[in-house]
C-alpha cells in the first residue's frame, strides 16, 4: 500500500474551500447565533507548536459540529501580540519587536491555515496594531475618568532578569513565572486598575459561573473577603494612632504586642536611637524578600523591636511595637495586632523572642498552663475583664460594638484581592495616554487624538526605566 498523500489532498480541499469562502460568516444573521472564541497566540515565537493544536482542535471540532446543528459559527483568530514574551523573543534574537511579532504572526497565519480550522479571516485581530490599541487606550482612558485607573508609587515585584515589574499572579514561589529568577521588591509609580472596587460583585457572581467547583474555590480564595474589625491604638508619646485590622477582635484582651510592615510610613518616626540602625538594617533586608517568601509557614520567623509602645484600649496595658517581614504593607494596613495565644505566626513569633502570652479564650474543657501551640477556634472567653465567661462569638459583636460606641474601632470588611497592576518598564506594549505636565500634573488625552502610537526608533533593551521615558515624542 502506498502513501496516503495528506499534504497534497489537505491543500487541495484548503485551496476550495477559501475560494469559496465556506468559512464567512454573515453576523447580521439573527438566527442561531454562536460566537466561538478561542485564546489567541502569543506570536512570542517562530512558529506555532503541537500545544497550538491541542488548544484549538477540541475547540475547532466542537464549533464544527454547531454548524452542522445548523448554527451560524462566528469564529474569529487573532495574535496576543504585546508583552513580555514577544519582546524578550525580539531581544532574544536581536530584532525589533515590530518586525520579529509580524513576521512571526505571518508564519502562524500560514499554519493555522493549514490546518483546516474554520476561522474566519476577514474579523483577525492583531493587538499591537494601532487601530486595536487605539481601543485598549480608550478603555484606559474610561477607567481613569471614573476614578478606576490611578498611579501611586508601591512596593512591587521586580525581575532583575526581565528587568520589569510583574503582578502578583506572575510570581510562581518567589520567581519569575517567565524566567525563573529569584524575584526582588522595589518602591517605584506603577498604574494600577482599582478592581477592590469590585470584590464583592466578583464574589457574589462565582456561584452562578459554569465552571469546575475547585476553580470557584480558588477564586473565592484569590479574592479573599474577610470581615473583622479595625481597632485603633494610641502610640506612647507620640501623637499619631495605629489603625489595625483584626478578624479576631474577640482576642483584643489578650494583644501582648504589635506587629509594623518594615515598610510602614510610620516606623522612622518611632523607632528609638538605641534601636535605629537595627531596624534599618533588618528593613533593608526585609523589603528585598518576596512576599511568597514574607508568607511562608514554614519560614523561621524574624523581626526586631523598635523601642517604642502603644497602649491597649481595653486594657490601658503598655505593649511594646515591633517590625517583623511577616507583616505586608499592602494588606489591611500594614499592622498586626499580635495574640499570640490565638494566632500561630504570633505564637512563633513570642516563642522566638521571649514575648507574653495571654489566653483570653479556652474551650469548655479548658487549655493547658503551658501551651504547646495558638488556640485558635472560638471558646469561652477568660481573662477579659467583665466579659469572662460569654462565648467568644458573642463577644466579637460586643466588643465591636463598644469600639464603635467609645471611638476605639469599628467594624470592617477587608479583601486578599489587589488593585492589578498594569504599567512596565518595558517598550512592547500600547502606551498609556497620559501626558505628564509639570505644572497641570496628568492630563489625559483627548479621545480624537488617539491612537497614541508606539514609535518604532527607540532603543528597547530592558535597563529597569521605560524606553519611552527617554524617546523625544515622550518627554
Amino acid at each position: 500500500m502506498g502513501v496516503f498523500p495528506f499534504k497534497e489532498i489537505e491543500q487541495k480541499w484548503q485551496r476550495q474551500w477559501e475560494e469559496k469562502k465556506l468559512y464567512k460568516v454573515d453576523i447580521e444573521k439573527t438566527d442561531k447565533k454562536l460566537y466561538n472564541l478561542v485564546m489567541f497566540s502569543y506570536p512570542s515565537g517562530a512558529t506555532l507548536h503541537i500545544g497550538h493544536w491541542y488548544n484549538y482542535g477540541p475547540n475547532d471540532s466542537w464549533a464544527r459540529m454547531k454548524r452542522m446543528q445548523g448554527y451560524n459559527v462566528f469564529e474569529p483568530m487573532g495574535f496576543d501580540a504585546f508583552g513580555l514574551p514577544a519582546e524578550n523573543y525580539a531581544v532574544k534574537t536581536g530584532k525589533h519587536p515590530q518586525d520579529s511579532t509580524l513576521a512571526n504572526i505571518k508564519t502562524m497565519e500560514t499554519q493555522l491555515k493549514r490546518i483546516g480550522a474554520m476561522y474566519d479571516w476577514d474579523y483577525e485581530v492583531v493587538t499591537c496594531d494601532p487601530g486595536y490599541y487605539r481601543w485598549t487606550q480608550w478603555i484606559f482612558l474610561q477607567l481613569y475618568h471614573k476614578g478606576l485607573a490611578y498611579r501611586k508609587k508601591a512596593p512591587v515585584n521586580w525581575c532583575p532578569s526581565c528587568q520589569t515589574v510583574l503582578a502578583n499572579e506572575q510570581v510562581v514561589d518567589g520567581t519569575c513565572e517567565r524566567c525563573g529568577a529569584e524575584i526582588k521588591r522595589k518602591n517605584l509609580t506603577q498604574w494600577f486598575f482599582k478592581i477592590t472596587e469590585y470584590a464583592d460583585r466578583l464574589l457574589n457572581n462565582i456561584d452562578g459561573l459554569d465552571w469546575p467547583e475547585r476553580t470557584k474555590h480558588a477564586q473565592r480564595n484569590w479574592i479573599g473577603r474577610s470581615e473583622g474589625a479595625e481597632i485603633v491604638f494610641d502610640i506612647e508619646n507620640h501623637k499619631d494612632q495605629f489603625t489595625v485590622f483584626t478578624t479576631r477582635p474577640d482576642t483584643l484582651y489578650g494583644v501582648t504586642y504589635l506587629v509594623m510592615a518594615p515598610e510602614h510610613p510610620l516606623l522612622d518616626e518611632l523607632v528609638t536611637d538605641d534601636r535605629r540602625r537595627d531596624v534599618e538594617n533588618y528593613r533593608d533586608w526585609a523589603v528585598n524578600q518576596s512576599e511568597i517568601d514574607r508568607l511562608s509557614t514554614t519560614k523561621e520567623k524574624s523581626g526586631v523591636f523598635t523601642g517604642a509602645y502603644a497602649v491597649n484600649p481595653v486594657n490601658g496595658k503598655r505593649i511594646p511595637i515591633w517590625v517583623s517581614d511577616y507583616v505586608l504593607l499592602t494588606y489591611g494596613t500594614g499592622l498586626v495586632m499580635a495574640v499570640p495565644a490565638h494566632d500561630q505566626r504570633d505564637f512563633e513569633f513570642a516563642a522566638k523572642f521571649g514575648l507574653p502570652l495571654q489566653t483570653v479564650i479556652t474551650p469548655e474543657a479548658g487549655l493547658p498552663e503551658q501551651l504547646t501551640e495558638a488556640y485558635t477556634e472560638n471558646g469561652i472567653m477568660v481573662n477579659s475583664g467583665p466579659y469572662n465567661g460569654m462565648k467568644s462569638e458573642e463577644f466579637k459583636e460586643k466588643i465591636i460594638a463598644l469600639a464603635e460606641k467609645k471611638g476605639f474601632g469599628r467594624r470592617k470588611v477587608n479583601y486578599r484581592l489587589r488593585d492589578w497592576l498594569v504599567s512596565r518598564q518595558r517598550y512592547w506594549g500600547a502606551p498609556i495616554p497620559i501626558i505628564y505636565c509639570p505644572v497641570c500634573g496628568e492630563v489625559p488625552v483627548p479621545e480624537e487624538d488617539l491612537p497614541v502610537k508606539l514609535p518604532y526608533d527607540v532603543v528597547f533593551e530592558p535597563t529597569g526605566e521605560s524606553p519611552l521615558a527617554k524617546h523625544p515624542t515622550f518627554r
